[in-house]
């Protein structure tokens, strides 16, 4: 009996000691772990921030704000070595030699924006106007010759230090499509893309660009002179007393405008005559433009979604910086961007003797253009099902607080 008392307390004993070990390796193991813990933390923590100065440096390369992708996955590129690929160009004019000290100087262009004009040498007058006031402030020049007369600019001094593209008969929004691609347009803070019938007395390149920087517009136009010959919304029209306007008020005609109104013409509006576009809404409008639909009609409305965001808020008309739309008769008459056709009777003859009238022609042409845009965005809309208005909610808003000041006003009568 005295043994088997005297087995269990030595066993109590060897338990005791046993436990004691393991309670003073654990506390011995746990400084070690602590290290280890704040070791792999700050591992994850260096790993974290060097993945974002990467994806930061990334950015600061491309142009268009996401990170640099080389467009080698493409397998018709998959013959040529990263590094050499440049899928980017600029309409920057290139001497055909330089001295042997300025060739491995790259070429940097900053603060650089773009002016493009679609011209006829019966305009010549107006845009060697509009151009001596572009071309100082660091702009680049890009004349679209729709009346096929290039010979008739290069007595100006400036000529030679535009860019000339020929097409007869061609509109804006063809040229555009076509020579202005995004990728070509990269290096410009923003792209001018105006009419020649502009008048720029009033009107400073350099104090714009840094009203529309200040006020964060990625599309806008300048207000127009309340006496220009033709205007056609009134959102355009200058406001004496402000430096931007972003909506008009009207209670008059078809059309009301009012604080509850979230879409053009009375907000997120600018007309085709004179847009101006940051580099990234420039990317979207660019896609924009249909390549068959020439004549522009409807696009006006549609800007704002190209707007990077709240188009209330990110298009406007600077009224300190205005023009004046000389309003020159076109082909087609008044209208959203109507072609200037030059040297076109009004009246040509069909192979079978009767005549037709061009410009009656072009105003059905633009008309089908119109609708056609408009049944397009509405097939788009009901074919991407991914696809949100990002207007939607605002207009369900609006709509929600209108019903309820109604119901004041009633309950209050």
């Amino acid at each position: 009996m005295t043994s088997i008392k005297s087995w269990r307390w030595l066993m109590r004993k060897k338990s005791g000691l046993s436990d004691g070990g393991k309670s003073s390796l654990k506390m011995k193991q746990l400084p070690f772990m602590a290290i280890l813990c704040t070791v792999m933390l700050f591992i994850v923590y260096r790993t974290t921030k060097y993945q974002y100065h990467q994806e930061e440096i990334d950015k600061r390369w491309s142009l268009w704000g996401q990170a640099k992708a080389y467009p080698a996955t493409s397998g018709k590129l998959k013959g040529l070595p990263q590094g050499i690929i440049h899928a980017n160009s600029d309409l920057e004019l290139r001497p055909l030699w330089s001295r042997s000290s300025s060739r491995s100087k790259a070429s940097v262009y900053s603060n650089r924006n773009l002016l493009a004009v679609p011209v006829g040498i019966e305009q010549k007058q107006n845009v060697n106007a509009m151009v001596k006031k572009f071309l100082p402030e660091n702009f680049t020049i890009i004349l679209f010759h729709y009346d096929g007369n290039v010979d008739g600019w290069w007595n100006l001094d400036w000529s030679s230090k535009a860019i000339h593209i020929v097409a007869r008969n061609q509109t804006k929004w063809w040229f555009a499509k076509r020579f202005l691609h995004p990728d070509i347009v990269s290096i410009y803070d923003y792209i001018f893309l105006w009419d020649e019938d502009l008048g720029v007395e009033h009107f400073s390149p350099s104090r714009y660009v840094k009203i529309i920087k200040e006020e964060g517009l990625e599309i806008s136009q300048p207000a127009l002179d309340p006496n220009s010959t033709e205007i056609h919304h009134r959102i355009t029209i200058r406001a004496r007393t402000k430096k931007v306007h972003r909506r008009v008020y009207e209670r008059r005609g078809s059309t009301r405008c009012s604080d509850s109104s979230e879409g053009p013409p009375c907000t997120g509006f600018v007309e085709g005559m004179a847009p101006v576009f940051s580099r990234s809404a420039w990317y979207c409008t660019w896609n924009l433009i249909q390549n068959d639909l020439v004549h522009g009609w409807g696009m006006d409305m549609k800007l704002g979604y190209c707007a990077q965001g709240d188009r209330t808020k990110n298009v406007g008309v600077v009224d300190s910086e205005y023009v004046f739309h000389k309003g020159i008769q076109t082909l087609g008459g008044s209208g959203h961007g109507i072609t200037k056709v030059s040297k076109l009777k009004k009246t040509t003859t069909r192979q079978g003797g009767a005549g037709i009238d061009v410009r009656t022609e072009i105003r059905r042409q633009s008309t089908w253009e119109f609708e056609t845009f408009k049944e397009r965005w509405n097939k788009a809309i009901a074919e991407d099902k991914n696809w949100v208005d990002p207007f939607r909610s605002n207009q369900r808003r609006m709509i929600r607080r209108r019903r309820e000041n109604q119901g004041l006003s009633k309950h209050s009568t």
